[in-house]
């Protein structure tokens, strides 16, 4: 920059420090060279496509695949038929049907199921505690996804391609809405304690939408953000009057490059992470929440403290105004996630254990805060298993992969509770009657965010891309 392109001290003065002292202005320059240089916050609120019923999205991510016949879908057929091979093999094709070429043994569900709620939903034992809200749930079944394998099905279902590079479903709710808070992002992300899922932070990208619109990660422990908190010395109008005069080079620079969206997200985080120190810090203490609300979210139990506060964190995220939530539960492909190869009884019983009362929890303290009307809950797998066992029967079988019956369940948010869309056939090997894609659930999340599936869309690489691609169906069935 020549020196004759930086402005006298009269105006940088007016510019970048006049005000400062008062925090309440924070952020106010940036915007202002924003406005100036004609370019939209990417987190600035917009308008939905027409009357939304949910203001905020939890999408709560089981890693592994949940095994459906084990937890929300009753076959009693499989019990008569265990240890025995299948009686008849329904049409099927694909990675599937190789998998059927050869003799399995079926494998009946080691747990109780009993009808739950007026609207007499079947729901295994393994969920005692997310039974008592039954009627809130409406269940999805028989989803089918594009791939048998845990990476290509765990983007596609957070993604909506089973390949990386495509902007996660809270990208979109974030392109498409805009943050609530000016404080914090429109998209956050809390992971398991223990790891990170399949696939990392590729489940939750922006992909080809502006970067603004990643997934912002959230630690569940220790400090929330990395690099966040001020250095020793460094007190607030300092750091302001250092970030305000930064921004406004960092504008200047914007100005003369046609609009970059990589800068642009770069100098909007800038601002961003500097408001975060504010809020993000006290949203994610949790020491003052009382005793009762902590033993909901089962808080004090070593088995569920962990997504337990996941759980907490996310109410903690609507009350902020964040859009969209993601919840992970599950480490890569381990013991610690629902790949239950082998031994499906045990690993059901440790991973059902672990998030049944959290997640029951998030409903009630939802309900009784007035928040479950307005935020809509996704809970949501990669992919679901098959009848038959692996291999040879054993004392502890486990079941294959399935991505032709997945079950998923919403709440809240515009859903119709003790409602059911989709079947399978009786053996829970897929869905029968009209086929319910993937891309259906994901349009039913836009709709029921106020956002339309076809207006929200992005052209990159020649071409007009959106979450459902080449479409989906909104679930009338589920919703209200």
């Amino acid at each position: 920059m020549r020196p004759s392109d930086w402005p006298n001290r009269r105006e940088f003065l007016s510019r970048a420090w006049n005000g400062i002292g008062a925090l309440g202005l924070c952020g106010v320059l940036a915007d202002d060279l924003r406005a100036a240089v004609g370019q939209e916050s990417s987190f600035a609120p917009r308008r939905t496509h027409f009357a939304r019923k949910a203001k905020n999205c939890i999408f709560l991510f089981m890693q592994g695949g949940v095994s459906q016949m084990d937890s929300f879908e009753y076959k009693p057929r499989l019990r008569e038929l265990h240890g025995k091979p299948l009686s008849r093999i329904p049409e099927i094709s694909g990675e599937l049907q190789g998998r059927l070429s050869f003799p399995h043994a079926t494998v009946g569900s080691p747990f109780e199921f009993a009808r739950h709620g007026q609207s007499g939903r079947w729901m295994s034992d393994r969920f005692p505690y997310l039974a008592r809200h039954a009627d809130d749930l409406a269940f999805i079944h028989g989803i089918k996804t594009d791939n048998q394998n845990h990476g290509p099905s765990t983007l596609h279902v957070n993604t909506g391609s089973q390949f990386p590079g495509s902007p996660s479903v809270g990208s979109w709710v974030s392109y498409g809405l805009g943050s609530a808070n000016r404080n914090m992002p429109g998209y956050v992300v809390i992971q398991d304690p223990r790891g990170a899922p399949v696939n990392g932070a590729a489940i939750w990208s922006n992909g080809y939408l502006p970067a603004a619109h990643q997934g912002t990660l959230l630690r569940p422990s220790g400090t929330p953000i990395l690099n966040l908190e001020s250095p020793d010395g460094i007190g607030r109008i300092r750091q302001r009057r250092e970030m305000d005069a930064l921004q406004w080079l960092n504008r200047r620079h914007l100005a003369k490059r046609g609009g970059d969206s990589e800068l642009e997200a770069r100098i909007s985080a800038y601002e961003l992470a500097f408001r975060m120190q504010t809020e993000a810090p006290d949203l994610m203490n949790i020491s003052g929440e009382p005793q009762h609300i902590r033993d909901l979210y089962g808080l004090d139990n070593g088995t569920t403290a962990g997504f337990g506060r996941q759980c907490l964190l996310a109410r903690r995220m609507v009350e902020s105004g964040v859009r969209h939530t993601l919840l992970v539960h599950g480490v890569q492909i381990t013991n610690m996630s629902w790949d239950d190869h082998g031994d499906v009884k045990g690993g059901m019983i440790r991973h059902s254990s672990e998030v049944d009362r959290p997640v029951a929890g998030l409903l009630a303290d939802l309900k009784q805060r007035g928040l479950l009307d307005e935020t809509l809950i996704v809970w949501a797998s990669e992919m679901g298993r098959t009848p038959f066992v692996n291999g040879g029967m054993s004392s502890r079988p486990g079941r294959e992969h399935n991505s032709w019956a997945l079950t998923m369940w919403m709440a809240g948010g515009g859903v119709q509770g003790g409602t059911t869309a989709g079947a399978t056939d009786e053996f829970s090997l897929r869905g029968i009657g009209e086929t319910i894609h993937v891309r259906d659930v994901h349009a039913t999340i836009l709709d029921r965010m106020g956002l339309d599936q076809e207006a929200v869309n992005y052209r990159h690489a020649g071409r007009i891309r959106k979450l459902t691609d080449i479409g989906g169906r909104v679930l009338q069935k589920i919703i209200v």
